[in-house]
């Protein structure tokens, strides 16, 4: 499709946070212009016949265009757990609830599930999702069918993939079509063996590729970690190769000086998850030291089971608001720094360089923040606004691939919500019947 938005306020996010006044064209799944309006000619020249057809124009009256919010960690499926399983310590939680209950999960189960996510992504502006979760064949099609942007990270672990597995997706998925894209990952130090991490290593060297895995999440599994090999997972990791061509570790909460060295010098990426880590009395990422050591970062929701909530809005504010507390220094992770993670940071983390930004030649994965709404009133600083003050009521319109799917509270993804809704809560309720 041809679409043209006009009366638009504009944050590329290209190299800054200034805000353009003007108009936005897409064509197919491209972006084509980005500009105040009196410099369209070299757009229509480049064109076949110097003509462009528009399916749609939309006046934007005043709203901002952004680059879509990406999810940088999560487990999609995880919504039918919502509020099932809260107020527990984090080992607690996983052992005796959310592994037996994903233990009875079919293809068919996580499938639904992951439509349902993906609804949610969209209400609040996530046009692409970084998802570890397992029965990938299933999230992959209903990402697919929705036409949202779909990273799956490798999931093995001592329960279930070989690491022959692992390099079948990587070859199957990185060869699925433009919306479905693989990267190598394994769940955690304390429930993979020693042999799996070495074989992913391998595999990584073999493809020249990163690996991803939840890294120094608790203080007991740095503990435990260092009681097994006698150093912290991320020196483990380092040590074993697996960070030779990049990756990074998903919550990085409990790090060492010598760990945050090794993000450093490999350049890899810390992906936090405030509200994750709160609930779960995790700890608090030393987010400013990271900023201070240009560590890259960025920010994922983790699963509805932990968070409650796939809210890119709530884990920014957590994001910069914890750091601020931890430090004790309101002046801690500006909200620049914090829209950055929370855009381009999560897709340059999940390798989707041509999502990262709003520019001509990028993918349209745009969303339209409504400005009309009173609390992005006044516009002191539309950047902080949507930091400290914004929320999934201002998220009007989301565009992935140059296909709009959410529109004024309205989805475009081929499915009845209320269908989806009471399939999830038809697989939870069947499996609390037993």
């Amino acid at each position: 499709m041809n679409i043209r938005f006009y009366n638009a306020r504009i944050l590329t996010m290209d190299g800054g946070y200034d805000i353009i006044k003007g108009e936005l064209w897409v064509s197919g799944n491209k972006i084509i212009y980005i500009g105040d309006g009196t410099d369209t000619d070299r757009i229509y020249e480049s064109q076949p016949e110097n003509i462009i057809k528009w399916d749609r124009e939309i006046d934007a009256k005043n709203n901002l265009l952004m680059p879509g919010f990406k999810d940088a960690h999560t487990h999609t499926a995880m919504t039918f757990l919502r509020s099932y399983a809260d107020d527990m310590p984090l080992s607690d939680w996983l052992n005796t609830q959310v592994f037996p209950k994903e233990a009875l999960l079919t293809p068919e189960d996580i499938y639904i599930l992951t439509k349902h996510g993906i609804m949610e992504y969209l209400t609040s502006g996530i046009t692409a999702g970084f998802d570890m979760y397992m029965q990938m064949d299933a999230g992959a099609k209903a990402a697919s069918e929705c036409g949202f942007r779909y990273v799956l990270c490798g999931a093995i672990n001592d329960f279930g993939g070989t690491v022959e597995d692992c390099e079948r997706d990587y070859n199957k998925f990185n060869n699925m079509n433009e919306l479905i894209s693989y990267v190598y990952g394994f769940h955690a130090e304390y429930t993979t063996k020693m042999e799996i991490m070495e074989g992913l290593a391998a595999l990584g060297k073999k493809y020249k590729a990163p690996i991803y895995m939840h890294n120094s999440e608790t203080k007991s599994e740095v503990e435990g970690c260092i009681e097994r090999w006698g150093k912290t997972p991320t020196k483990l990791f380092n040590d074993l190769g697996i960070y030779d061509y990049g990756g990074g570790g998903f919550h990085c909460v409990w790090m060492s000086e010598e760990d945050i060295d090794i993000f450093k010098q490999r350049k890899l990426y810390a992906v936090t998850n405030p509200a994750s880590n709160t609930k779960l009395a995790s700890g608090i990422a030393p987010i400013q030291t990271y900023m201070d050591k240009d560590i890259n970062l960025a920010i994922g929701t983790d699963g509805a089971a932990s968070n409650n909530c796939l809210d890119m809005f709530r884990e920014m504010f957590l994001m910069t608001g914890l750091a601020k507390l931890r430090e004790m220094d309101a002046s801690a992770v500006s909200a620049e720094k914090v829209l950055k993670a929370a855009t381009s940071g999560g897709a340059l983390s999940m390798g989707l360089f041509d999502a990262d930004v709003l520019k001509e030649g990028k993918l349209a994965d745009i969303i339209m923040i409504d400005m009309h709404q009173p609390n992005m009133q006044p516009e002191n600083n539309i950047v902080k606004n949507i930091v400290y003050s914004g929320s999934k009521q201002n998220v009007k319109m989301t565009m992935i691939n140059g296909n709009i799917l959410y529109e004024d509270m309205k989805f475009n993804i081929g499915v009845e919500p209320e269908d989806v809704y009471k399939q999830a809560n038809d697989i939870i309720q069947r499996m609390i019947r037993g």
